[in-house]
């Protein structure tokens, strides 16, 4: 299974916090890197959204065909999120379109056994595999791009 955690992309402040929109800048760095991603994905594809404002205009960038998703909301715990995407079982790769800092602790949890407060730049993805080697289940980091160095 390949796991693709993107947070979304640079917002505006407001209030209510799941109707702030991504800014002129996030919006680049989110069709940025779903240009990025785009010629790499799989066909077996799911692409999971929070219901959040920014992270729908963030999938968007990628494709009109996603599930939104409330237990994405922000505020969604590790376990929450690794359950939406089916982790590690799942056929092909799904995109967990999410917020900081769950997705962030997702990745510190699935890399190093224990959920830390790792930082996650806004718009980056991280995208992790999973294997089994000589009876070993282990998760491997194919990639974290953020949206500055494309």
């Amino acid at each position: 299974m390949d796991l693709i955690l993107w947070r979304h992309a640079d917002a505006e402040d407001g209030f209510p916090d799941t109707t702030r929109k991504l800014t002129e800048k996030g919006e680049k760095h989110a069709q940025l890197v779903a240009q990025w991603l785009k010629p790499r994905l799989p066909n077996n594809l799911s692409v999971l959204v929070s219901p959040a404002k920014r992270a729908l205009q963030t999938a968007d960038a990628l494709t009109s065909k996603y599930e939104i998703r409330k237990e994405l909301a922000p505020g969604a715990d590790v376990a929450t999120v690794l359950a939406a995407a089916g982790w590690p079982s799942a056929k092909g790769a799904v995109i967990i379109v999410g917020h900081q800092p769950t997705l962030a602790r997702a990745a510190a949890f699935l890399l190093s056994g224990e959920e830390a407060d790792w930082s996650m730049k806004k718009g980056s993805i991280w995208w992790l595999s999973n294997r089994i080697r000589q009876g070993e289940k282990q998760t491997i980091l194919r990639a974290v791009i953020s949206p500055e160095f494309l």
